[in-house]
């Protein structure tokens, strides 16, 4: 028995009934060999720690703009957050780790420059609008390392149904199905226990407010720093979700996630202190991506990934979301501000 099987019937032995065993997968787009002692999602877990659009997650916005201090969050920093709660979670359920963290990883491989704000610019430009986790898709289908990285089913799928864009976060996070994974839905919850306690924090740490700033229930019921919150939150869905087809938590932790997460809508992010900084994050994108459209032979003589295949907008939104803040304020520098000169 090679080291990969090993692996394989220690999941079948001892996994949940209901997780994602990695010999139960629905397979790649392309067929390809299997790996000698790894299984399919450690492999995808590696294909995604490896790439670039990974790597560039260090230098994307959070929810500040390019801090000159080192505390403040990026979406690696997010990125990487997501996956140990995730990881956390997924072990005390017994589902399978391996497929939660390839998906963690990979989950926020398609954010923009500046965060939701780039994210939102795109969408109002483009024809067939933007959405981080549709692009994420794209990356590890066709666009990084040209070929894109042959990902799984079921970690494709987790990577594009991590985020719905819901205004509320709903009691039952996921149910399993043939489209849905239970490590999936391990993601999407510690997607949103990760960016709300860490941007309160963030926001904290600014000066924007203080602790007690937040609302007095969810201080109440989960506690009145960050640890403490991360530590109810995921302790509340680990007791709920036990020996069940479906990932949920208590109604009461539910609503407390709510009303914080309200609170930074209404709160936090509208704060001049931060709009001020989007608002000229949104000219940025929106200013290159029309000097593009309007200069095409400029745009394919620079973007080395220009692909015929797509048109000039797909390309244009592949390059621009593909760039990290500090490339594209150069980049716009660039174009837009002229540089000094000496005379000889």
């Amino acid at each position: 028995m090679i080291l990969r099987q090993k692996i394989e019937k220690f999941e079948q032995d001892n996994l949940s009934p209901f997780s994602c065993r990695s010999q139960d997968t629905k397979g790649r787009m392309k067929q390809e060999e299997l790996h000698p002692y790894l299984t399919c999602f450690q492999v995808d877990r590696d294909r995604v720690l490896h790439s670039e659009a990974f790597r560039k997650l260090k230098h994307k916005t959070q929810v500040f703009l390019s801090p000159l201090e080192d505390y403040f969050r990026t979406r690696l920093t997010h990125t990487l957050t997501v996956s140990q709660i995730a990881k956390t979670i997924g072990k005390v359920l017994f589902l399978n780790e391996d497929l939660i963290e390839a998906i963690a990883l990979g989950h926020d491989l398609g954010h923009t420059p500046f965060g939701h704000m780039g994210e939102k610019a795109l969408n109002t430009i483009s024809k067939k609008g933007f959405a981080h986790n549709v692009q994420s898709v794209r990356i590890v289908d066709t666009l990084e390392g040209g070929t894109g990285l042959n990902l799984t089913f079921e970690v494709r799928m987790g990577i594009l149904r991590h985020s719905k864009g819901s205004s509320d976060l709903p009691l039952v996070i996921g149910k399993l199905d043939s489209q849905n994974t239970l490590e999936a839905a391990v993601v999407r919850i510690s997607d949103s226990i990760a960016y709300i306690n860490h941007d309160i924090d963030d926001a904290i740490v600014s000066g924007l407010i203080t602790p007690d700033d937040l609302p007095k229930k969810p201080r109440t019921i989960l506690g009145h720093s960050y640890k403490k919150r991360l530590e109810v939150m995921i302790q509340d869905i680990i007791i709920n979700s036990l020996n069940k087809d479906r990932i949920m938590w208590s109604s009461k932790v539910r609503d407390s996630a709510n009303i914080l997460k309200e609170f930074l809508y209404k709160k936090v992010y509208p704060r001049p202190e931060i709009q001020i900084e989007m608002d000229k994050a949104d000219k940025v994108l929106k200013d290159i991506f029309n000097f593009y459209m309007t200069n095409p032979g400029k745009f394919k003589m620079e973007y080395s990934g220009f692909r015929k295949k797509f048109s000039l907008e797909e390309n244009l939104l592949d390059y621009i979301s593909s760039l990290s803040d500090d490339e594209i304020i150069s980049k716009y520098e660039k174009i837009f501000i002229p540089e000094k000169w000496i005379r000889l």
